[in-house]
């Protein structure tokens, strides 16, 4: 693919791409009906955990500067199988976040018509609950902003950086305006559902940091990717922390938890409190956010599919590159059709609980990969030394799973969590006092292992606070992706390792 991208693209392509994909979308919900007022200690929970997610992107990004994001980073790492299971992951994120956004889009354009965001939608009752409201205005975006990004990858990032300036602007002036006319009585009671909302409505809106993955998936496309990747990612998501709990923060102020909409919550507020001009401009504004998550989404989401092709997991069909507008036309168009069935019938708290799994999933599997590239060299690391920090991982995970497992119990006293706490960090000291035998060559995550461990803990415990629906999608999800695997996808890898074997030895 062509070298096109420096860090300036990057840091409005992170923007773009995350700023809208949730917070105008899903923090309504949340706000209303999980954490109240203290959806900014939500926004902030998720906030850290993705920080520390895109250190460990950062570093295999800077490392492996190639597309297919975390599919190739962990295929490397950890092998095929799991490699697998992450791409399928990845892909159901993606399709169900463009999904998500094509319906969020529907709800603002409609909340400038009409104070019902389900205007522009069919209800078919023989349907079953969560799959009986259509949206074909949903489809009808995602064919337009899909089409934009098999153009060509530099026009899509100048027309999203140029975008994305516009919405800043606006963002800090829904900011400012918030707070002027907003009030701190209104954030009383700032814990209307405990501290299980703080969490739950963490793991929810989690997906508001997506979108990052996918500029750190389009690596192979940057043309200094050990200065500019670092810059990109890390600068943007530092800033994305602050702006959606600042943003999150004024819709509770402005107005009580339990009147903000769960559709259109931030162009609904400023109607709510007599601006409807605000409305317009706040709803057109949201409109280009979430078209920009949309365009970046679809360019990051084709090039995972187009690695995916590559290791012949899928049709290798799918990983031709045009060659006027160098970009992954086949697998845009794949990618396009699945998602804009999805749009059509499933309902956005449905879809919000599955991509949410998906990408803690995911960046779990991501700092497990990180700790083993450090610390596990194959034919390198003496035997001593992956005993124990094979020991120790497993150490970090089970006690990351115990502290999970006690909160989703409902058990609050403090002697569980004391012990799985130690245990933990028991793990992670002992991994700290076993010798790593590779170091970044670049840049690097700082730290290391107790920021990955941190990282595992948090995407674990935000994951067990989704409750059981959403792990039982997940669970189906999964048996499927293995079913083929297991059919499909161990063949094809295994003749193409095997064809590489052959030639490189002819």
């Amino acid at each position: 693919m062509k070298k096109c991208l420096t860090w300036w693209d990057l840091i409005w392509l992170g923007f773009g791409s995350v700023v809208g994909s949730g917070i105008f979308s899903i923090t309504g919900f949340e706000t209303r009906d999980t954490a109240g007022p203290a959806i900014v200690a939500s926004y902030a929970v998720s906030g850290l955990s993705a920080l520390l997610s895109v250190f460990c992107y950062t570093e295999f990004a800077v490392e492996i500067p190639i597309a297919g994001g975390s599919f190739s980073f962990l295929r490397i790492e950890l092998g095929d199988f799991i490699a697998f299971i992450a791409a399928g992951n990845i892909l159901l994120e993606g399709l169900v976040g463009a999904a998500g956004l094509g319906r969020s889009w529907s709800s603002y354009l409609a909340s400038i018509f009409s104070n019902n965001p389900e205007f522009l939608r069919f209800r078919v009752n023989f349907f079953a609950e969560g799959f009986n409201v259509l949206d074909p205005l949903a489809v009808l975006i995602l064919l337009i902003v899909n089409g934009i990004a098999m153009t060509g990858t530099k026009h899509s990032s100048i027309l999203n950086w140029i975008s994305s300036i516009f919405s800043a602007a606006v963002i800090v002036f829904i900011i400012i305006f918030g707070f002027i006319n907003g009030s701190t009585d209104n954030l009383s009671p700032f814990l209307p559902y405990g501290a299980e909302g703080v969490f739950t409505a963490a793991a929810v809106v989690y997906w508001s940091y997506t979108g990052f993955d996918m500029v750190a998936n389009m690596a192979e496309e940057v043309k200094k990717p050990t200065r500019d990747i670092p810059i990109g990612l890390v600068g943007s998501m530092s800033l994305i922390t602050v702006v959606y709990c600042l943003m999150s923060l004024v819709l509770v102020m402005m107005v009580q938890y339990t009147d903000v909409d769960r559709n259109a919550p931030y162009s609904v507020v400023f109607d709510q409190i007599g601006f409807k001009w605000a409305k317009y401009l706040v709803s057109i504004v949201a409109l280009k956010g979430m078209t920009t998550s949309l365009l970046v989404g679809s360019m990051g989401q084709a090039r995972y599919t187009t690695q995916i092709a590559r290791s012949h997991m899928i049709p290798p069909f799918f990983a031709l590159i045009h060659p006027k507008t160098g970009t992954p036309i086949y697998a845009t168009l794949l990618t396009t059709l699945v998602s804009s069935v999805l749009a059509l019938f499933t309902s956005l708290d449905v879809l919000s609980s599955v991509l949410s799994f998906s990408t803690l999933f995911i960046f779990m599997l991501m700092a497990v990969a990180l700790l083993v590239r450090r610390y596990y060299v194959k034919d390198v690391t003496p035997r001593h030394d992956a005993v124990k920090f094979g020991a120790a991982l497993l150490v970090i995970l089970g006690s990351s799973l115990g502290i999970t497992l006690l909160w989703s119990s409902g058990e609050r006293g403090f002697v569980g969590y004391v012990v799985c706490g130690g245990l933990w960090a028991l793990g992670t000291a002992g991994m700290a006092l076993t010798s790593q035998h590779r170091s970044a060559k670049v840049w690097g995550v700082p730290l290391v292992p107790w920021l990955p461990s941190l990282s595992i803990v948090m995407n674990i415990f935000l994951i067990g606070s989704l409750g059981a629906t959403a792990i039982w999608r997940f669970l189906i999800c999964s048996v499927v992706m293995v079913v083929y695997y297991v059919l499909v996808g161990v063949h094809t890898t295994y003749d193409v390792a095997h064809l590489e074997e052959w030639m490189n030895k002819s």
